[in-house]
């Protein structure tokens, strides 16, 4: 298993072909709603491409060196459309984009509990494990490991909507799913892209039994439609509910 753990520190291995050997929190979302689509990769955007560099200026500054930015006004440039051809990649980020991110990141290093949490002597920073879950194995890979707690750092449109949003976006099956794995709880640093305003947002047992609730869910439509021995054609699903 600890081979298996140093390959997962591997972004291209992690979310590649050997990752896919495991459920991951992301998996919910479309076992949930949209089983036809599980498995099926998505394209990469400027969302996903700003989340990442975000995580980068603050935990892996080597890898937020080597992000390229292009200096262009939109996306319908030509300047930029020749940029993302000659780099071989679907999506960058634009310079003023990333002076977006950059003044996040200053944001939140200058407030000194989220400074001193973040940076804590000790801490391990994108740190994966795996293990069974409710007979199936999954994975992840948590920001930051602590002594007593794991954090995941996050970007919001709305802070004050966050108690909300973090069940829209399965971060309550996360909290189930990340504390089963490390066996510590995790809690959320997010931060408003827009006013700068900062939150600490420590799960509930609610919260964690609702997203246990949506990993049980999940887990059943796997075995119904993608289990060693599926009991169903992915073609007999449909959304069955009460308005």
């Amino acid at each position: 298993m600890k081979d298996v753990i140093e390959k997962l520190k591997d972004d291209k291995y992690y979310y590649g072909e050997g990752g896919k050997k495991f459920l991951s929190n992301s998996d919910i979302g479309t076992l949930l709603t949209n089983p036809r689509e599980f498995g099926v990769s998505r394209p990469d955007n400027q969302n996903f491409a700003k989340g990442r560099y975000f995580h980068q200026l603050l935990i892996e500054p080597d890898k937020a060196s080597e992000v390229v930015t292009i200096d262009s006004s939109s996306r319908n440039t030509k300047l930029y459309k020749e940029a993302i051809a000659e780099m071989g990649v679907e999506v960058a980020l634009l310079t003023k984009e990333a002076e977006e991110v950059v003044n996040l990141t200053d944001t939140m290093k200058n407030n000194l509990y989220f400074f001193d949490n973040i940076y804590k002597d000790g801490n391990i920073y994108e740190e994966p494990a795996v293990k069974e879950i409710m007979g199936l194995m999954w994975k992840g890979k948590v920001d930051i490991v602590c002594d007593d707690m794991l954090i995941d750092l996050k970007t919001t449109s709305k802070l004050a909507d966050f108690k909300w949003s973090a069940k829209k976006y399965n971060y309550d099956s996360q909290c189930f799913i990340y504390q089963q794995l490390f066996n510590k709880p995790l809690i959320f640093f997010v931060i408003d892209k827009t006013s700068h305003q900062m939150g600490v947002f420590r799960p509930t047992e609610e919260f964690i039994k609702g997203g246990e609730e949506k990993v049980k869910r999940a887990v059943e439509v796997y075995n119904t439609f993608f289990g060693d021995s599926p009991k169903e054609e992915l073609s007999s699903y449909f959304i069955d509910e009460y308005l």
